[in-house]
């Protein structure tokens, strides 16, 4: 019987690793960590994988392949998401993955993206009140899921919205001009509205993924990344229409400055806070931060098989 589980999600900007060991019934980690890789570098505009985007994109599955074998292997599921779902040369991708990773990877539509969030997302905050809006914002895509806090979807929705989307797409200028953030503004709104979700039902609101943990970090005011302070914490409307705020005025440069800013994200972090920011304001809840998801929700899936 496998032991060893590793959940790869490939992302529009992130590519990202949960490998586990499973001893006594209980699940251990033994590392998860991303890389930034930009694989959806003008896949929007070109409709294709740019091909830096792809070096960069193997060099990080190398490591996670190195890793996995270090620990005498694992039960492994890679899967691809928005980014992989648009690109026209996919196949170089999948290839790619193959030759490292010995898999094929899934790409995987973006209910099961937003399934696969909910469960690991809900798995790890205790005490929720139903029903639950998770909320998923990657570089290509944003989904949102709506269930009960057992596990229960009810609703799912997967929006072509994502922090390297939008800002690739509308916010050009550093930073962006009145213009250019209403244009964004305006897409994301038609978007959310055209979602058909009820959100008059929403009690809890949790929010996943690189762009959410972030802003919990610097809402907090941590000079370094601390995992066990950003999960299961709150972030309120009102912080977060000021953390948007903020973004929209302030130059890429010295959002690159702040302690706890990844490399790689500084210039995307503003549209993904201004999509977190018109879900809450539709929404009208606090954000709880969850460091757990999709890939807490494969490797769930994994060992039940």
């Amino acid at each position: 019987m496998a032991t060893n589980f590793a959940a790869i999600d490939c992302g529009t900007n992130t590519v990202r690793i949960l490998l586990t060991k499973l001893k006594n019934g209980r699940v251990k980690e033994l590392d998860r960590r991303l890389v930034i890789t930009r694989l959806g570098q003008g896949v929007d505009a070109t409709g294709k994988f740019n091909e830096e985007a792809l070096e960069r994109t193997f060099e990080a599955l190398d490591s996670f392949a190195e890793e996995i074998e270090q620990v005498g292997g694992a039960t492994t599921r890679v899967v691809a998401t928005s980014a992989a779902r648009d690109a026209s040369n996919s196949q170089a991708f999948f290839e790619g993955v193959r030759e490292r990773l010995g898999v094929d990877p899934e790409i995987i539509p973006g209910e099961e993206e937003a399934k696969l969030s909910f469960t690991g997302a809900v798995a790890a905050l205790p005490q929720l009140d139903s029903p639950v809006l998770v909320m998923d914002i990657g570089g290509g895509s944003t989904e949102l899921s709506l269930g009960d806090a057992k596990g229960g979807i009810e609703q799912v929705a997967s929006l072509d919205m994502g922090s390297v989307r939008i800002r690739e797409r509308f916010l050009a200028s550093d930073p962006p001009t009145k213009p250019e953030i209403q244009a964004a503004r305006a897409y994301i709104r038609e978007l959310i509205d055209s979602s058909e979700l009820d959100f008059s039902e929403v009690y809890t609101f949790v929010g996943v993924g690189g762009t959410v943990t972030t802003l919990s970090a610097i809402n907090q005011g941590l000079t370094e990344y601390d995992r066990e302070q950003v999960h299961d914490s709150i972030i309120t409307p009102e912080e977060l229409k000021a953390l948007n705020a903020r973004f929209l005025t302030t130059p890429i440069s010295a959002i690159n400055e702040i302690p706890t800013m990844e490399p790689g994200r500084a210039d995307v972090i503003t549209a993904g806070c201004l999509i977190a920011r018109e879900i809450s304001r539709v929404v009208g809840l606090p954000l709880r931060v969850s460091e757990a998801d999709l890939l807490d929700g494969i490797i769930a899936g994994l060992i039940v098989k």
